[in-house]
């Protein structure tokens, strides 16, 4: 069958806010600094009412992890396709027509639901690193229900965030996702999202990933710790268990791909940074994208690095619109 998608992501539907303040700020709240913690709808406001006197970074956005790459190997120019779960409220329409906005299609079948569609608070600290406090709301529910089988059988990657291992019914939507690709010769590839996914519900990540997967995207702390090994070195070589090919972000460091045969290190451009929040998406994103184009694992790395390094220069998990194809006339000279 010929392949009409590029991409089809399935993961959380967040409508991020984004706020900067202090390492003393997280401390007082008794929150985790750098990872994602699941809230109830009464801990996030309570959060935003201590925080309503801070500076907030950017606009309201539509968010999750897969989202973000999704998002933005559609701005690099794939076709893509999102499976998520929005609710019948005003943050469900507003992440529907971001979606649409980035040439996303989304399954036709699905009316969105009474609820409360899903709010990630982001909070950047001056060292540029991120910590959110998720409520899940509806998202929490994304189940096999979601997703369009007959997309997925035109797609040429299926890509599941990580982040899904926290809800039964999404765990379970992912694996499905990933049996029915792996069926159709569709690649899959999953992202392990965040340390505390690792640490917290390795077995479940395990469970998503089978017998194995075509692609793994992780951070070098992911991917020490889900393959437990003692140090980087020992994780890479573990990591081949799991994933014919994988790509490890290691920050300032770049990025350390392994494309099935050879492993590279590839340097990413000095910057500073700001908002490490979404760093990792976009490295997916431009990363699939050049994969898609048919390039080799180094050139994909070289432009997934450029395109990450930009988007911590900036708050947000995504860049505006135009510089997607800035990026693309800078790196490829289009």
């Amino acid at each position: 069958m010929s392949t009409k998608y590029a991409i089809y992501g399935l993961g959380a539907a967040l409508v991020d806010t984004e706020i900067t303040l202090h390492d003393a700020d997280l401390q007082n709240m008794k929150v985790d600094k750098g990872v994602m913690t699941l809230v109830d709808e009464a801990r996030q406001t309570e959060l935003i009412a201590a925080l309503e006197h801070h500076l907030i970074a950017s606009k309201r956005a539509s968010g999750g992890s897969a989202a973000n790459t999704i998002i933005a190997a559609s701005y690099f120019g794939c076709q893509n396709f999102y499976s998520c779960k929005v609710a019948n409220d005003e943050n469900g329409a507003f992440y529907l027509d971001d979606l649409r906005a980035a040439g996303v299609a989304t399954p036709s079948h699905i009316v969105p639901p009474d609820g409360i569609t899903g709010k990630c608070l982001v909070m950047v600290t001056p060292d540029a690193e991120r910590t959110m406090n998720t409520f899940l709301g509806i998202s929490g529910e994304l189940s096999v229900s979601e997703i369009d089988f007959d997309a997925l059988k035109t797609s040429q990657f299926a890509y599941i965030e990580g982040y899904l291992v926290t809800s039964p019914t999404g765990r379970a939507a992912a694996i499905q996702l990933r049996e029915r690709a792996q069926q159709h010769g569709t690649q899959v590839a999953i992202s392990l999202s965040d340390p505390a996914m690792v640490q917290f519900f390795r077995d479940g990540l395990l469970e998503m990933i089978g017998d194995g997967l075509d692609l793994i995207f992780c951070n070098r702390d992911e991917a020490i710790g889900f393959t437990q090994a003692d140090n980087f070195e020992q994780a890479c070589e573990r990591l081949k268990q799991y994933a014919k090919k994988f790509a490890i972000t290691c920050g300032a460091d770049g990025a350390l791909v392994f494309d099935g045969e050879q492993s590279h290190q590839v340097a990413a451009p000095k910057v500073m940074a700001i908002d490490t929040n979404g760093a990792g998406d976009m490295f997916a994103g431009a990363f699939l994208y050049c994969i898609h184009q048919g390039m080799d694992f180094v050139r994909a790395a070289e432009f997934a690095n450029l395109a990450a390094a930009t988007v911590v220069t900036q708050y947000g998990p995504r860049l505006q619109a135009q510089q997607y194809q800035g990026l693309k006339n800078q790196f490829f000279g289009e």
